[in-house]
């Protein structure tokens, strides 16, 4: 069964670096999420997300970022426009890894196990993202909400520092994947 689902601007207005701006367009849709579009065998379904374009405020629209169960990987593609995935791997407070992806049309990234990610749209074009994942798993906000957010934000003038944890390595650029997997049994635990 598909369900979707839209998030608003109040939905993330604890997550954003311009706090003050999500009280003034709160019904805002920055991103709509379809779970369920397709089923493997194997246990894996797919979602689509589309993520508006324009501005939170001096921040660039991203979804909330989740973090999955410890032993789940995500592959996530992008469909249309161009993305940036931040990556961070966390133990309550501390962030131990941090690194951003930058990936067009028909490039592709993992989410490592043990890792929350957020998507990001840097363009003023709708971002369209498709993932891959374990049908059993669940996605988890509670450490993204307690921190107000990721360990950094995107702005306008650039990547800005997360105050909430105690420590933030420095933030790192990897490249996405050279090229869409054709076998996805790696993605089953």
């Amino acid at each position: 069964m598909i369900k979707s689902e839209f998030r608003y601007l109040s939905d993330l207005r604890n997550i954003i670096y311009d706090k003050h701006w999500a009280k003034t367009a709160p019904n805002f849709k920055v991103y709509k999420v379809w779970r369920g579009l397709k089923f493997r065998k194997d246990g894996l379904r797919y979602d689509e997300t589309l993520i508006s374009p324009g501005l939170l405020g001096k921040e660039y629209p991203k979804t909330k970022g989740h973090e999955h169960p410890k032993e789940y990987l995500e592959l996530i593609e992008v469909l249309k426009g161009k993305a940036i995935f931040l990556l961070q791997k966390d133990e309550g407070s501390v962030i131990k890894d941090i690194y951003f992806i930058r990936a067009k049309k028909g490039q592709a990234i993992i989410s490592p196990k043990g890792y929350s990610h957020t998507t990001i749209n840097p363009s003023g074009k709708t971002l369209k993202i498709g993932t891959w994942i374990e049908n059993i798993s669940e996605s988890c906000y509670k450490n993204i909400e307690k921190h107000r957010g990721f360990g950094y934000y995107l702005t306008l003038s650039g990547w800005k520092k997360n105050k909430n944890y105690k420590t933030l390595p420095r933030l790192r650029e990897e490249k996405p994947l050279k090229s869409f997997p054709k076998n996805l049994d790696f993605l089953n635990c």
